[in-house]
Formats: C-alpha cells, structure tokens, sequence
C-alpha cells in the first residue's frame, strides 16, 4: 500500500536529467545511500524552493527511506526550510549569549525596518524573518544567518546597512 495521496506521488516523478545525475554522484560518495540525506535535500530544496512534502517522499524513495527518516533529518536541521521563504532568509540567533547581548534588539529592528514578525515573509517575497537555535557564533553575538552568510556582533545600526545593501 502507498501511503502517499495520488497528486504527491504523480509530482515527484523526478527533476531535470542534469539534477538527477548532481543527486546520484551524492548517493554514490557514500558506502550507505542514507549518508547522502543533506546534500540531496539541500538540491531538492534548491530545485522546489523549499522541502515539501513531494519533495521528501522524492529523497525517500531515492534512497530507500520512510518518509519519517526524512522528516526527522529535515525537521532537526534550520537550514531546511519546510514552507517557502523570501529570498533573503534572515536567523537570528536567540540562545543565551546572543539573548544576552541585544538578539531581540536586533529582531526588533529587523521588524520594524521590513514590518515583518518573526515566522513571517514580506509581501513581495524578499524577506523572511525567523528566530533559530544556537549560530554557534556566542563569542561574537548577537549573530544572524542570512542564506549562508554569517554576521555577528550586530548592532542595530549595523542591521541596517545590511538590509540596506540587500535592498539594492
């Protein structure tokens, strides 16, 4: 029996050729498939805009899992993103040493400037705000990630021209 509505399983059929093969070199780098979990879920998540649920049935069966090993890999990670976000994803670390040194001054700012919340994306896609667990950034907080791009020792003013230069 296939646990899987009909309309997930016809979507996840497969990507491009050229994307297929990216995932089978990965699958092929590791003595067991299930070791190629984050780097493929990371190109699906680039082809799909985020990790969907046909996108985790995809890994799944690309690599002979349950859908709920993929779902706990995926739920553990922050670099996952389970619902699309904006172009720019701002995390902002709100652990101890960043909570310590102004975190919520920072989100703050951040919210006033694009009139998001934290959970919310702006309305022309651009940006998303969300708090995140430890950057692993504590001697240089309060620290956000946007993408893949680290800032630490952020100040309110230093936020701006972030977001600023990201405007541009």
């Amino acid at each position: 029996m296939n646990p899987l509505p009909k309309e997930i399983e016809e979507e996840i059929q497969s990507f491009s050729p050229e994307v297929e093969a990216e995932i089978d070199r990965h699958i092929a780098k590791y003595p067991v498939k299930r070791s190629a979990i984050l780097p493929i879920m990371f190109i699906v998540q680039r082809e799909r805009g985020y990790l969907d649920a046909a996108g985790i049935a995809y890994i799944a069966r690309r690599l002979d899992l349950t859908i709920t090993d993929v779902w706990e890999v995926a739920t553990f990670y922050t670099m996952i993103n389970l619902k699309p976000v904006g172009k720019y994803h701002i995390q902002v670390c709100r652990t101890l040493s960043c909570q310590l040194l102004g975190a919520d001054k920072i989100v703050e700012r951040i919210s006033k400037k694009l009139g998001i919340e934290p959970g919310e994306t702006t309305p022309d896609g651009r940006f998303t705000l969300s708090w995140v667990e430890c950057l692993g950034s504590c001697g240089t907080a309060p620290a956000m990630q946007i993408g893949f791009d680290y800032y630490e020792n952020l100040t309110p003013e230093r936020v701006d021209e972030i977001l600023d230069s990201l405007k541009e």
